[in-house]
């Protein structure tokens, strides 16, 4: 199975409504806190998500990267996002991509950008259609200049990681891993490539109280998961990329 999986918590809460009367009564919210990777452009496939799991205003969305590249709709996908107060994105390593090349990729073409044009942004640019950009430079390029600029500064926004604590439990949100690992690395320590572009190693604990949630590998090439294409747990360890940018034909 592949496609495009949501990792949720429910928790309630609970408050007490005065009423005229003076009889108190209680009601309870359960509000949601939803966790998504690499949508690669499925917008489709995210729009079924968001109709399925009926996403309040009191809910919290995570995306843990990888909106853009591959898939038909990347930036269609993303001006969605922009309009959703309540979704909070991570970068990925396709959103640093993007960041490396868009800036250029604005200016007019003439003598002086082509001069511009040195051997890190020409390499910068074949990593990046290396990597399945040309679906997200279509859309951008169909963009007026002030909405280009509105995409841009979205994108630099993203967080790079979040801790958030659900139900009594911690958990580390990142797109790919922690690379270069060590027990007493500060998490603000690691680079933004080892937090972006270095997987995940399922095999090690990298917290005893925090579950590392991450995108960034389809579980369908996780060794030894009996359950590829579905949400993988080990070790304290969430991993949710579930494959939408290969097959889009699952969605739960």
């Amino acid at each position: 199975m592949e496609g495009l999986l949501v990792f949720v918590w429910k928790r309630e809460r609970d408050f007490i409504h005065d009423c005229a009367s003076r009889t108190n009564i209680q009601e309870v919210i359960f509000i949601a806190t939803y966790v998504i990777s690499d949508i690669h452009g499925q917008y489709d496939m995210f729009i079924e998500l968001l109709d399925k799991i009926q996403l309040q205003d009191t809910d919290m969305l995570y995306i843990l990267g990888d909106i853009l590249d591959r898939g038909p709709y990347p930036i269609k996908t993303l001006m969605k996002l922009m309009e959703m107060p309540n979704a909070i994105c991570l970068e990925g390593n396709h959103e640093l991509m993007a960041l490396e090349c868009l800036e250029f990729l604005m200016k007019e073409i003439i003598e002086m950008s082509i001069e511009e044009l040195d051997e890190k942004m020409l390499d910068n640019l074949v990593t990046w259609q290396y990597n399945g950009s040309k679906s997200t430079i279509n859309e951008f390029r169909q963009l007026d200049s002030e909405t280009r600029r509105d995409v841009i500064d979205f994108i630099k926004d993203f967080l790079i990681y979040e801790e958030i604590a659900v139900n009594g439990k911690n958990y580390l949100l990142v797109h790919a891993g922690l690379g270069n690992y060590l027990p007493d690395k500060d998490i603000e320590d690691y680079s933004i490539h080892e937090i972006i572009w270095t997987r995940a190693d399922y095999d090690v604990q990298y917290f005893k109280d925090t579950y590392v949630v991450t995108g960034h590998t389809p579980t369908q090439t996780i060794k030894d998961n009996l359950q590829p294409g579905y949400i993988y747990r080990r070790n304290n360890n969430i991993a949710i990329d579930c494959g939408a940018s290969t097959i889009s034909t699952f969605l739960s």
